[in-house]
Formats: structure tokens, sequence, C-alpha cells
């Protein structure tokens, strides 16, 4: 039995789809008797009946419906594809830029952390330079001055000789410190040392200093001078006086009393020399 399908009995008109179910009932009579009266004699099928003008009409309606539809369905997978295409390019254009942008803001940030570092080096060795630079300048700077004041020292030496030329004034300069050395040491038993060419003028210096010494300290004491040993020939002047066992000795010179002057001056003798310290707040 000839069958046609719903999908193309929807698209028919109400006439035709009367006429196409008259073609359908007429074929299907014989098998409805049979079932409903199985004893009686089957009435004869009628003679096989080929498809009407209409039913091809029908068919060939249904063929071009099929095609149309699966135009639409291949219209609609291939907009659909072409949509999902463009949604999983546009997000991974998306998630390209967002790695691009995540690199470059890394490999920038790198960039910047590198030169930040070089730059930090390049200041700690400008600091490093000229805090070199600074002290070099300093050490010239105090070794100069130092060589200014050993200079000055040294003509201060020189000048000492002007004192020792001079017999009376160096006499009274000789008790002086032969008093002073003898009560800075305050022995009982005293060594005197001096140059050998003040032999005489250191006589009659122990003498008049050992009055005074006991007047002074209320000490006996015994004054010996040293024929032995003695101070440089070359030395400026002045006198050592020792311990009796040679173990304590107070040196009474003039170069060590120029040096100890110095030392004691040396604040003004910079003031003077190179004027008032910036540094300094206290006052000399």
């Amino acid at each position: 039995m000839f069958q046609v399908p719903h999908s193309v009995c929807r698209l028919l008109a109400p006439e035709q789809r009367r006429a196409l179910a008259g073609d359908c009932w007429g074929r299907g009579t014989s098998e409805t008797f049979s079932k409903l009266h199985p004893h009686s004699e089957k009435p004869k099928a009628p003679p096989a009946l080929s498809p009407t003008p209409f039913l091809r009409e029908a068919m060939a309606l249904t063929d071009a419906g099929v095609q149309k539809q699966i135009k639409h369905m291949m219209a609609f997978i291939e907009q659909e594809a072409n949509e999902k295409a463009k949604e999983i390019d546009t997000k991974a254009e998306e998630e390209f830029n967002i790695e691009k942008g995540r690199l470059v803001q890394s490999q920038r940030l790198k960039i910047m952390e590198y030169y930040e570092k070089k730059e930090k080096q390049i200041e700690q060795q400008k600091k490093i330079q000229m805090s070199t630079m600074r002290n070099q300048v300093r050490l010239k700077v105090l070794t100069a001055r130092n060589n200014l004041i050993s200079e000055l020292l040294s003509d201060a030496k020189l000048r000492l000789s002007r004192i020792v030329a001079d017999p009376l004034t160096y006499q009274e300069l000789l008790d002086k410190l032969v008093l002073q050395a003898l009560l800075q040491l305050l022995e009982p038993v005293m060594i005197v040392r001096s140059r050998p060419q003040d032999f005489l003028l250191m006589v009659a210096a122990v003498q008049k200093a050992i009055p005074e010494y006991m007047m002074i300290s209320q000490k006996q004491v015994q004054v010996q001078i040293d024929q032995e040993a003695h101070l440089a020939r070359s030395a400026a002047g002045g006198v050592e006086v020792y311990s009796c066992n040679q173990m304590v000795k107070v040196s009474n010179t003039l170069e060590s009393r120029l040096d100890l002057s110095a030392q004691q001056k040396m604040p003004e003798i910079q003031k003077a020399l190179f004027g008032a310290n910036a540094h300094r707040k206290f006052v000399v």
C-alpha cells in the first residue's frame, strides 16, 4: 500500500487531502474487510492504481520541500558554525590580548627593575667616588697643613740656637729647667744629664736649684751630674733628670719643651695659620 508522509499532507490544501485520503482508503479496504469478516469471502481487490498526476505533484512538492528544509538546515548550521567560529576567534583574541598585555607588563616591570637597579648602582658608585675624592682631598689638605706646621716647628727649633748662644739668657733658662725637673721627679737621689758643652752651666744650675728644691719640697735631696752619659751634642739644650735606678725619667730639654708647647697651643697655631675651624663649636 502506498503511504503519503505526514509532512507532505501538511503541505496540501484541504480538497487535495480529501482526494488523497480516498485513494489511500480504496487501497486499504480489502485488508480492513478481512480483519472484520475473517470467515466471509474476501472481496476482490481492486486493480492496482498508478499514482495520479496530483500525487506525482505532491511527491515532487515533497522533494522540493525536503530540499528546501535541508538548505534551511544547512544555512542554519553554517550560520551557527560561523557565529561559533567568530565567538571562538573573539574569545581567542581577547585571551591573546590579555596574555600579551600580561607579558608586556611583566617584561616592562623587569626592564624597569633592571634599570632602577643599575641607576642605584651608578648612584652608589658616584657616592663612593665622591667620598673617596673628598677623603683624598682632605688627606692632601691635612698633609699640607701638617707639613707647614712641621716646617714652622723646625724653624722654631733653629731659633732655639739664638737662646743658647746668649750665656746669660741660657743660664737663667737652664736654672728653671733643672728646678722644674727635680720637683716633678721628687726622688731622694737624682741624676742630671746635659750636653757635654753645658757641663759648667749645669753645675751652676744644680747648685742653685738644690736649696730652692729643699725649701719648696721640704725634703733632702742628692743630685748627681752624669759625666759618663750626655745628651747629643747636636741637641738644642736643656736637661734630663733620672731617678737613682734610672727607671724614671723627666725630659726637660728645649726640644721636648717646644713639642709640649706646640701640642698645648696647636689649636691656636692652626687658627692663626688656617683660620677658625667651622666644624668645631667650642672655643679654644
